[in-house]
């Protein structure tokens, strides 16, 4: 594929949302949106218990309920498991439920509060079971096992290089246990000047989309499936879909809607499944949405996690090995990720030197709500606790945590700390960028502290895109795409790239989402990929529509193809004949040569570039209250070329904002398995009174793998927010917190601790 020229007249523009009306008109439609003929509404009963034997239950009131239309319990559905990667939750509970919120029975009626008042009327009799909530307890020999059974698992659970992985290992509930080396860590731990080992404790959060799961499914009489949902990449839940209840791929359509909010959430087919099941027996089609309550006590939110680091230095504080253990709580289902374990540990240290490493991963089953993906699995869990425990050794040092920072970051020519080689590598820069806007080294009140953090990641690369480029002919062209955008504004982004290959205004391209019958196959959001694969799937169709185009001037043109050239603008030309792009379509529809397409497809391949990012804080803290107040951010990145300066700023602010929460205020608490936080009352979500001061620096000259130089910034500006923030905690008061969220009780806890105040 040919290297793009970029003349910057789409590209690098602050072109306006292509949904941006629709969208604040209210004609966007969501899954919620969607009704067709002879609707009925579905709702699910849940467990009240985290472990228990299903002894009965009784349907026959349900049933009877006038304006209900059909009752399914676990003996009505067939006994088969699904999942994204591990096949282990059962459309309804099958004798057993291993979670409070867990589906027992569901009923479709002519409205949502039929359903409601036949779900009162089921009668179920429970056995309670001994349960385990907490990781490290559930791998113990004594814990109860919660999947005795043997669990399926698709294709996709393979380990990279320098990995040994073993899925459900013989120690009890692990699903997975995954072993990464470069080097000798424990040689070089072993001969070290100076060891340090911290443990940390990262509590699991939601999403905080606004729109829930919802799903609609109506079986035609030709045996098509048509399904609405709310999913960002529904030709890989199709695929999940069809295995699951064993129909073929193509008698399943899964229809574009637009996506209320996603950040990693989105992926699972949560109640689509069941709710296919209730159209079968209703014989109508059916709608199921979550509640906010459901999404927050049976949703798939952000993992828990425990991780402790020990890491060694020289004597000149230069770091020489690092041994990290990482326990993932999964909740009581593995289902709603895709791989065997969260990708997190992939950029532990990855923005300092390290030698020699080791890295333990497990991720254990627990009798609690089943954990999923959010913004960057598993990275803020491991950024939290390698920014704070490297803060915490600047400090017993008494080094300046920037230049020991600074002092081990990793440069042009080293290796990660998993091995691997990348290019244009600008840590120090971003850090340096960082500090200078920010003035690290100005005086400071008394209350008032610094904090500083780092990360890395490279774009994703992973998965398959695809797109189909048509030219009418008027010149103007449709991409047809299989990806929803699911907030982050991916449709705007395709059409400015379109319009950059060709020349062309936003206003000459129109974005179209296909269902999953009419476009190839899309493997869709997630892990920051959008931008390079389907920015090379453009590319490649791109290529294709230029060559056909070509031989189409040089027709005209009277010449060889090899002749003609093509100018910034889209035009052709060859020995000092010009046509437009415009002229030379309309020349081509009057010979019946035009309309006419091209596909195009990305190159999966690792891409050896990476980005950077730096956040500083600065916080204010009440010493009689243990208050903080978020009082300014600073974060520096190293990014290539800005699609949309518009979009890349939402993404950095948004995510920024997302992480503000994890730090100061989210938290889903649970009591004996039970979500206790279970309304938005009580799970505090960051609004605008929050939100301090922002700002944002970009270190210009930057260097990505996809066409045109760019890269994604979807997951660099959430990762190392709360990190920053403890740190900058314990500069004003001395406290570290060791565990988030941030809050006022812990920071006085620990002050009054410090004074020695009982």
């Amino acid at each position: 594929m040919a290297t793009a020229s970029l003349t910057g007249k789409a590209v690098g523009q602050p072109a306006q949302r292509v949904d941006g009306v629709a969208k604040v008109t209210g004609r966007t439609r969501y899954a919620g949106d969607v009704d067709v003929p002879g609707l009925i509404f579905g709702r699910c009963l849940r467990s009240p218990h985290p472990s228990a034997r299903i002894v009965s239950i009784d349907v026959r009131q349900a049933k009877a309920l006038p304006g209900v239309h059909a009752v399914l319990t676990g003996t009505d559905v067939p006994d088969v498991c699904y999942g994204r990667l591990c096949r282990d939750i059962p459309i309804l509970a099958k004798g057993v439920v291993r979670f409070v919120g867990e589906k027992v029975a569901a009923v479709a009626a002519d409205s949502v509060e039929i359903a409601e008042a036949a779900l009162e009327l089921i009668d179920v009799t429970y056995e309670e079971l001994p349960a385990v909530f907490d990781a490290e307890e559930a791998m113990r020999p004594t814990a109860p096992v919660l999947h005795p059974e043997k669990v399926e698992i698709g294709p996709g659970a393979v380990a990279g290089h320098h990995a040994e992985l073993r899925m459900y290992p013989p120690i009890p509930n692990v699903i997975s246990h995954l072993t990464l080396r470069h080097g000798d860590a424990a040689g070089a731990l072993a001969g070290a000047h100076r060891v340090f080992e911290h443990s940390f404790t990262v509590p699991s959060v939601h999403q905080g989309y606004i729109e829930p799961h919802t799903c609609v499914v109506s079986v035609g009489a030709d045996g098509i499936v048509d399904v609405w949902v709310a999913n960002k990449g529904p030709h890989i839940a199709r695929a999940h879909m069809a295995v699951a209840i064993g129909v073929p791929e193509d008698r399943l359509r899964f229809n574009p809607v637009y996506i209320g909010g996603d950040f990693g959430g989105k992926g699972s087919l949560m109640d689509t499944i069941l709710c296919y099941y209730l159209a079968l027996a209703a014989r109508r089609p059916v709608k199921m949405a979550m509640t906010s309550f459901e999404e927050l006590t049976a949703g798939n939110p952000r993992h828990s996690a425990s991780i402790t680091l020990r890491t060694g230095l020289d004597r000149d504080a230069k770091i020489v090995g690092i041994d990290a253990r990482i326990v993932f709580n999964a909740g009581a289902y593995a289902a709603f990720i895709p791989g065997p374990t969260l990708h997190g540990y992939s950029e532990l240290a990855g923005t300092y030197r390290v030698p020699n490493c080791t890295i333990e991963v497990l991720r254990v089953y627990t009798n609690t709500v089943p954990r999923g993906h959010m913004r960057s699995p598993g990275a803020p869990q491991v950024a939290f606790a390698v920014e704070s425990h490297i803060d915490m050794i600047a400090h017993e040092l008494r080094l300046d945590p920037l230049e020991f920072r600074r002092r081990n970051a990793i440069v042009e020519g080293d290796l990660t700390p998993l091995g691997d080689r990348r290019r244009h590598m600008r840590c120090r820069e971003t850090i340096d960028a960082g500090a200078s806007a920010f003035g690290w080294d100005k005086p400071k009140a008394p209350g008032v502290g610094r904090g500083v953090s780092i990360y890395e990641h490279p774009s994703g690369a992973f998965g398959r895109s695809t797109v189909l480029l048509t030219m009418d002919k008027d010149g103007r062209i449709t991409i047809l795409l299989g990806a929803p955008d699911q907030g982050t504004g991916f449709h705007t982004m395709a059409a400015q790239l379109v319009a950059e290959h060709f020349g062309l205004s936003m206003s000459e391209v129109e974005v179209v989402q296909g269902d999953t019958l009419s476009t190839d196959f899309e493997s869709g959001a997630g892990g920051q990929r959008l931008t390079l694969t389907a920015g090379q799937a453009i590319a490649d169709a791109a290529g294709k529509m230029k060559e056909a185009l070509t031989a189409l001037a040089a027709e005209r043109l009277n010449c060889a193809p090899s002749d003609v050239r093509v100018g910034p603008d889209g035009s052709f030309s060859a020995f000092g004949t010009n046509i437009d792009l415009k002229s030379l379509v309309g020349w081509a529809a009057s010979r019946g040569k035009a309309p006419f397409s091209a596909e195009g497809q990305n190159t999966a391949t690792q891409p050896d570039v990476t980005g950077f990012v730096a956040h500083f804080a600065e916080v204010e803290v009440d010493r009689e209250t243990g208050q903080v107040r978020l009082r300014r951010m600073v974060t520096a990145h190293d990014v290539g070329t800005v699609i949309n300066p518009i979009l890349h700023q939402g993404q950095i602010e948004g995510g920024l904002v997302q992480a503000l929460g994890q730090a100061m205020s989210e938290q889903i608490v649970l009591k004996e398995g039970a979500v206790i936080t279970a309304h938005l009352g009580d799970y505090k979500l960051p609004t605008i009174m929050d939100i301090p001061e922002l700002e944002t620096v970009l270190l210009p000259g930057g260097v990505g793998p996809a066409p045109f130089e760019t890269a994604a910034i979807g997951e660099m500006s959430n990762v190392a927010v709360p990190a920053a923030i403890t740190n900058a905690v314990f500069d004003a008061v001395g406290v570290r917190l060791l565990e988030l969220p941030i809050s006022g009780e812990k920071v006085l806890d620990c002050l009054n601790e410090k004074a020695g105040v009982a």
